[in-house]
């Protein structure tokens, strides 16, 4: 089998957020991922793409099948993945692959639509890959196009202008529980992104100042200076929680911050008066128990999610439905487009055979007929170039020409039957996919291609 694009992974749809805490991947250790993946067997290229939404595996894969069992065996050994949890991941092949990773870059596959984080998040996932080296020609390609994918989806459908996010979900279900934010008094354990854009909605709906905690004091200080909140120390972080109305959690920590058993003493020191926590953390920083807790209204991932669903609307359904369309149609241009890739090789080679049998038989020529003064001598050079351009251009427009992709390889085969033809060797990193020059004869030993089929 030749290389393809493959993707797999899971998200939200396809697993609790339990599950996806497990393989969920950090920033620091995804640099070790990429290095490890990209030696496995099957892979040539390899993104790591690691949200609190999804966690997937782009490839560029040799050997399709050899690269699924190369990330089965790293799951196997580094998440303790069982093979009844593999039915959790998706695997997909060439256009599905495509088309899945447009969906995700254009925020049609977030639980929120639109999510407009994940365009940043993508950017960085490439760019991490391609820091380590992991990304090459091939998801280069990819990736360039699905954020154009992105661009285009947000400009022509309604999409941006309906555009969520976890902090607006986290907005919007804390009015349906407290019906108005006036005077609400909102704590944050954490000073990231998601915490600074919660805040910023909170306040603006009439919340109370907002109070700051984080392991770094100075980024405490910083949030709440620009919330018009204050900071407080992991010392208050007690007494904070008995006298706030909101806690949003997301301190990005690799353990809870909050047990059911810390939680049940903060319900009763209250005397059971409603605390809303929402965990936007990836890994949770509470403890599922806490939803135990009468007094405590958890939510986590999931439960946010089920709360942005029942709040759809029939403007997001439509403007959905606008950008699925452009997605399909996106792929499937783009997978012709790759589709015509796995010729460039075959006429390459061409190329340089023809050179080869065409620079004998002039030498054969010469050394007959010869000697030939300057002129003549370049003037026969001359013709025999412009004869293998033209045997050349005229087969790449026939094989680029061909519909079928079976038949596009059969094509191809049999021209290197017919030569002799090496064959081409795949390459880890080149440049852009889009920039191949067949007629200056320049070569490439990459093979990308596309194939309609899972596995």
């Amino acid at each position: 089998m030749e290389a393809t694009f493959l993707v797999i992974g899971l998200n939200h749809r396809t697993a609790p957020v339990a599950m996806r805490e497990r393989f969920w991947i950090s920033e620091d250790r995804r640099y070790e991922v990429l290095r490890e993946l990209q030696s496995a067997d099957g892979i040539e290229e390899v993104v790591v793409l690691s949200t609190c939404s999804r966690t997937e595996f782009l490839f560029w894969a040799s050997e399709p099948s050899q690269a699924s069992n190369s990330l089965l065996h790293f799951l196997t050994t580094e998440h303790g993945v069982k093979l009844s949890e593999w039915e959790h991941f998706y695997r997909l092949l060439d256009e599905s692959a495509l088309a899945h990773i447009f969906q995700v870059t254009s925020g049609l596959d977030s639980f929120v639509l639109g999510e407009p984080q994940i365009v940043w998040q993508v950017k960085a996932a490439w760019e991490q890959a391609r820091t380590v080296g992991t990304a090459g020609r091939f998801l280069n390609a990819v990736l360039e196009k699905a954020l154009n994918v992105s661009q285009r989806v947000r400009s022509e459908t309604e999409i941006g202008k309906l555009a969520g996010s976890i902090p607006t979900a986290a907005f919007d279900l804390a009015r349906q529980i407290f019906g108005s934010l006036e005077g609400r008094r909102v704590l944050l354990l954490g000073a990231g992104k998601m915490s600074e854009l919660s805040a910023r909605q909170m306040v603006e709906a009439g919340a109370a100042a907002v109070v700051v905690i984080d392991q770094s004091s100075a980024r405490a200080k910083e949030l709440a200076e620009k919330t018009g909140g204050s900071a407080a120390t992991l010392a208050d972080r007690w007494k904070c929680m008995l006298c706030a109305d909101i806690v949003i959690s997301a301190t990005g920590c690799p353990h809870v911050v909050l047990s059911r058993e810390e939680a049940e003493r903060i319900a009763v020191e209250r005397n059971r008066v409603p605390l809303l926590i929402m965990d936007i953390a990836m890994p949770r920083d509470v403890d599922p128990e806490v939803r135990r807790v009468d007094g405590i209204l958890l939510y986590d991932l999931d439960g946010l999610e089920r709360a942005v669903k029942d709040a759809v609307s029939q403007d997001s359904d439509a403007a959905a439905a606008s950008a699925a369309r452009i997605v399909v149609a996106e792929a499937q241009a783009f997978r012709s487009e790759l589709q015509t890739e796995t010729v460039v090789p075959t006429i390459v080679a061409l190329r340089r055979r023809l050179d080869e049998l065409c620079r004998q038989e002039l030498e054969s020529f010469i050394e007959e007929r010869g000697p030939f003064s300057r002129e003549q001598d370049q003037s026969l050079h001359a013709l025999t170039n412009h004869v293998i351009r033209k045997i050349a251009s005229c087969l790449a427009v026939e094989l680029r020409g061909i519909p079928e992709k079976q038949e596009k390889e059969q094509m191809a085969a049999a021209l290197a039957r017919l030569f002799h033809l090496e064959p081409a060797q795949p390459a880890r990193a080149v440049t852009n996919l889009q920039n191949q020059n067949v007629e200056s004869g320049s070569s490439s030993r990459s093979q990308p291609r596309a194939v309609a089929s899972n596995f």
